[in-house]
């Protein structure tokens, strides 16, 4: 609520807070809840759901013809208040805290509507991911936050026709806070011995050739048979974004080191018959990067990888293929914008990515913009965010045209981030309007092993995703020992200046892959 205040205020001249005392009272022990999530699954750090004292909050002047209204209660709106717009969020189809936290504690966030009180409408809505909404806190604050992002929208926008969302949150019954306490914490537990065996989570590039449209063609996985990039066992390898250039074909990828927890791009050679040799380094910085998009124009290759820790979109020219690569333009600045992926359409270029505002899920907000260059000034496309959906928000790969239609790869982060990938038809797109229809869900299976699928991508008959599998540490070690047994005397003065490089260079990677390293 803090935060809506602020942020609200900060877009509008004048902001006051009513409050309404006699409100059905939170689920019993919420509070004992909250401080023992605070302590055993946060180490002690606050977060956005804990209580605050009412005296701290701005309540500013009492309009008494408000222009807006944002009502968070259950309460009937008073009689004499005709705003211009009185959005009402609703959870699962009911108002106010207590539908949000009874969704929760049935294990899933709920659907958010934005309701219009004095016309009955639906004026927004969707559906938030749940990567970041660690115990009950993480939960109120992830669908919190996701309220404000739609109300914000509707403010300065107006109504807008709810989009058309794959489908609501199951219906279950909730549990008591004190069993949803002990679920997480039995989760918690897990998942920290987990990753005391292994690397998580560790991804892993899969490719084929194939000679027709290959996924977008079955919808599946089916056809020729996947095979794995190999990769150091303390590295992953994903995002993967093929391109054939100057005659070679290479695949660019985000290459972590879980040791040091930093993304970087590098890049592997394919032939006819697959990898050539070892991946090679291309590019790094002092933040994290990932997701390596590929475009040319104006005679030149270009990439954007993905630099949400640095809160910016920049473009890089190859000057050198494939290793050497310059900044040339900062396209967006201040804001976190994720897996920015390109498309030419109607003589403009627009950029899709996923957008956070500063709390909750990295991968449920899509937003457009455009430019009629991709060196000149990009603008934000009339209906921003466009979409909030776990399942068909933030992008997975190319765009590409087939039977005359627009479509694009999406993550489906509905059962955890990047667990599927979800096919898109995109059936309108201009600078004001945008829609589209998901076609096909695909889900990791027996022609690709492992829990996650969250990139796809194709040049000529190369075709590429990825994917997560089980990596014990032991394995890291090991190889580790061994490549130091190997090791020449005469390189160990350059392995020693290694291990001493500047402390930016080993900075834990946060932003929008931050869930990556969960």
């Amino acid at each position: 609520m803090l935060r809506a205040i602020r942020q609200i205020a900060a877009e509008h001249a004048q902001v006051c807070v009513r409050w309404v005392s006699d409100q059905p009272r939170p689920p019993a022990g919420l509070a004992t809840l909250l401080d023992l999530e605070r302590l055993l699954l946060r180490g002690g750090r606050r977060c956005d759901a804990d209580a605050l004292d009412r005296a701290t909050i701005p309540t500013g002047h009492d309009a008494a013809t408000p222009d807006v209204v944002i009502d968070f209660t259950e309460a009937p709106h008073r009689a004499g208040d005709r705003p211009q717009l009185y959005l009402r969020p609703l959870y699962n189809g009911r108002a106010g805290e207590n539908a949000a936290l009874d969704a929760i504690l049935a294990g899933d966030l709920p659907m958010i509507e934005i309701r219009d009180e004095m016309s009955g409408a639906i004026v927004d809505g969707g559906h938030p991911s749940a990567e970041e909404a660690d115990g009950l806190g993480g939960g109120l604050v992830t669908v919190m936050s996701r309220s404000i992002t739609l109300l914000r929208a509707v403010v300065a926008r107006g109504p807008r026709p709810m989009p058309a969302l794959l489908g609501r949150a199951d219906a279950r019954t909730p549990v008591s806070p004190a069993g949803y306490l002990m679920c997480s914490l039995t989760q918690a537990i897990a998942l920290r011995i987990y990753r005391l065996c292994c690397y998580s989570p560790h991804w892993r590039i899969g490719w084929r050739h194939v000679d027709d449209d290959g996924v977008w063609a079955r919808g599946d996985l089916s056809g020729p048979s996947w095979q794995v990039v190999r990769s150091p066992a303390t590295h992953f390898y994903a995002d993967p974004f093929p391109v054939t250039w100057q005659g070679r074909t290479f695949v660019f990828f985000e290459d972590l080191d879980h040791r040091v927890g930093k993304g970087t791009i590098s890049a592997i050679e394919f032939g006819a018959h697959g990898p050539i040799g070892e991946a090679i380094p291309v590019l790094e910085e002092p933040w994290h990067l990932s997701y390596p998009f590929l475009m040319t124009f104006d005679g030149a290759l270009w990439m954007i990888p993905e630099s949400s820790a640095n809160r910016d979109v920049t473009l890089y020219k190859c000057i050198e293929f494939p290793h050497r690569w310059e900044p040339q333009a900062t396209l967006l600045s201040g804001l976190e914008l994720a897996d920015a992926t390109i498309v030419r359409r109607g003589g403009y270029y627009y950029l899709f990515g996923a957008t956070r505002d500063g709390a909750g899920g990295y991968s449920d907000t899509l937003s457009i913009y455009y430019a009629d260059h991709p060196l000149r000034p990009w603008q934000a496309h009339g209906s921003n965010p466009v979409l909030l959906d776990r399942v068909a928000a933030r992008p997975a790969g190319n765009f590409i045209e087939r039977h005359g239609r627009l479509l694009r790869p999406a993550q489906d982060c509905s059962n955890g981030y990047g667990c599927a990938l979800t096919l898109i038809e995109v059936e309108e797109l201009t600078p004001s309007s945008f829609r589209q229809s998901v076609r096909h869900v695909i889900s990791p299976g027996c022609e690709w092993p492992g829990r996650k699928l969250h990139t796809l991508n194709r040049s000529g008959r190369l075709e590429v995703i990825d994917g997560t599998t089980i990596q014990p540490r032991i394995k890291g070690l090991l190889q580790s020992r061994s490549a130091r047994a190997q090791q020449p005397a005469s390189t160990g003065d350059a392995v020693r200046a290694a291990q001493c490089l500047p402390s930016h260079k080993l900075s834990t990677a946060v932003g929008s892959d931050r869930h990556d390293l969960r």
